[in-house]
This record gives C-alpha cells, sequence and structure tokens, in this order.
C-alpha cells in the first residue's frame, strides 16, 4: 500500500500505467531470453562435439 502511494506522489497517475506497460515489456523479454538460455543449455551436444568423443574412443588402446 505505501508503494502504491509512493508511487503516485513521484510519477503522478498520468505516468503510472505507462510505467506499467514498460515493466511488462521487460519482464516479458527477460522471460523469453532466460527461456532460451535454458533451453540452449537442455539441448543435446552439437554434432560435432559427438565426432570429437567418438574419435577418442577410437583412440583409446
Amino acid at each position: 500500500m505505501l508503494l502504491i502511494i509512493t508511487a503516485l506522489v513521484l510519477f503522478g497517475p498520468k505516468k503510472l500505467p505507462e510505467l506499467g506497460r514498460a515493466f511488462g515489456k521487460t519482464l516479458r523479454e527477460f522471460k523469453k531470453g532466460t527461456k532460451g538460455f535454458m533451453e540452449e543449455e537442455e539441448s543435446p551436444p552439437s554434432l560435432q562435439s559427438r565426432k570429437d568423443s567418438r574419435m577418442d574412443e577410437a583412440n583409446k588402446p
């Protein structure tokens, strides 16, 4: 409640909807970025790294 009153005093009632929209867009972009990063981490290894590990196994005595 105190935060809402402080925001009204600092920014005024006309600016608050704009700030809310900007905050929402920022949050959505952040979620997209973290989701993409997490999917990148969970993806299977690339074809080149699989080739390298097979070559390493073939070269073992």
